[in-house]
């Protein structure tokens, strides 16, 4: 049989994977940029436990974070220990049921943060999670 204006070899079905590789180069885009993002609160270096208790599922929690250097964060905003208390005040009057997650470096005393977590209590927190890894068991 033969095909006008070509040879047989020119029919080849072929991939054109061009776009196939823009579409993934995007989305790896997106994810950059979204990952970051997904992290609430100020970048510690949490505490490692063997145990851990899962919180329940209150709701979305308020981020208290405590830095290596004892700077105090409500979420994004780093705020002083009078600020602290009037942001989760204020989150508690129009949510009052709305867990409080600490998030405190692993580097501070325990003194650093029972300071914090009674600045919450005054502030009108029931109760206060402490964020903290799970240690992994090697196997």
């Amino acid at each position: 049989m033969a095909f006008a204006g070509g040879d047989k070899g020119s029919l080849r079905n072929q991939i054109n994977v061009t776009p196939l590789v823009d579409v993934v180069l995007v989305l790896l885009i997106i994810f950059m940029v979204v990952t970051p993002m997904l992290q609430r609160g100020k970048d510690v270096t949490l505490p490692t436990a063997r145990q851990i208790k899962e919180g329940g599922k209150r709701g979305d929690p308020m981020i208290v974070s405590v830095t290596r250097d004892k700077t105090l964060w409500f979420e994004n905003t780093q705020v002083d220990e009078a600020g602290l208390q009037r942001e989760i005040a204020d989150h508690l009057r129009t949510t009052p049921d709305r867990p409080i997650l600490l998030k405190g470096d692993a580097r501070l005393t325990a003194g650093d943060v029972r300071e914090v977590m009674k600045s919450a209590r005054a502030a009108g927190a029931k109760g206060i999670a402490l964020g903290v890894e799970e240690l992994k068991a090697h196997k």
